[in-house]
């Protein structure tokens, strides 16, 4: 079930391009939609876990320290929003500084740090999806749903900002990695403490790209399909 899940994770990655064919209106309303899922799914359902993991990772730590320290998970999930929102800085930087579309080089450079960035993101995703605590079939239909939509937002990102190059490399590199995530969950037993924490970073991640994706401008936002996107996904959630 969860390769099948994967193997549909791979293929809105291969096909979420088609969104192009939607008027510019709609296509903005989706993205708010997605949007709306991912930012659901954070705080209604993964968020919440999150206390569960905390205490896991509580009775793991044997460091003196380390146990001074509150909170733990939520600092992991902290540092993920912390490292993905460095490096998009660190990419708006070199735009600034090479003038990227004018400069093939400093644009391959971008395009680097943006998909390599990324490919770990996703391989992480990928291993979630078999090693994460999901309770059956339902929790990884959740889990699938808000990572799908999700997707869908990077890529629109990623490819406004790319454009052909994401098209013939990144799209393919970044559907990869979801196996590759899948299949280190499948062969390797990772301990739970180290599941905990690869979600945590995960959830920082996401709040990231959604606050990146919808509060800026010139993304054209749609505060209706946003809200409709948190409140039936929280519903989903709450009523499965």
């Amino acid at each position: 079930m969860t390769f099948l899940l994967t193997v549909g994770l791979i293929f809105v990655h291969i096909f979420s391009k088609r969104l192009y064919i939607l008027s510019e209106v709609h296509r903005h309303r989706f993205l708010s939609l997605s949007s709306g899922i991912a930012a659901s799914y954070v705080f209604v359902f993964l968020l919440p876990e999150l206390n569960n993991y905390q205490k896991m990772l509580e009775s793991s730590l044997d460091n003196k320290i380390l146990i001074l320290l509150e909170d733990h998970i939520y600092m992991v999930a902290l540092l993920g929003l912390v490292v993905f929102y460095g490096l998009e800085i660190l990419v708006r930087k070199i735009k600034d500084v090479d003038d990227c579309s004018e400069d093939a080089e400093a644009a391959m450079t971008i395009f680097n740090i943006h998909i390599g960035s990324f490919f770990i993101y996703n391989a992480i995703i990928g291993y979630l999806m078999i090693r994460g605590e999901y309770e059956g079939f339902l929790g990884h239909i959740i889990y699938f749903i808000a990572m799908s939509v999700h997707f869908i937002t990077n890529d629109w990102s990623l490819r406004a900002s790319h454009k052909d190059v994401y098209d013939r490399y990144g799209r393919w590199l970044l559907s990869f990695a979801v196996l590759i995530g899948w299949a280190v969950g499948a062969f390797l037993d990772i301990r739970e403490v180290v599941v905990s924490l690869l979600a945590a970073f995960i959830a920082g991640g996401i709040i990231l790209n959604v606050m990146k994706e919808e509060l800026p401008e010139n993304r054209k936002s749609n505060l209706p399909a946003f809200l409709f996107g948190v409140v039936s996904y929280t519903a989903l959630i709450l009523f499965l």
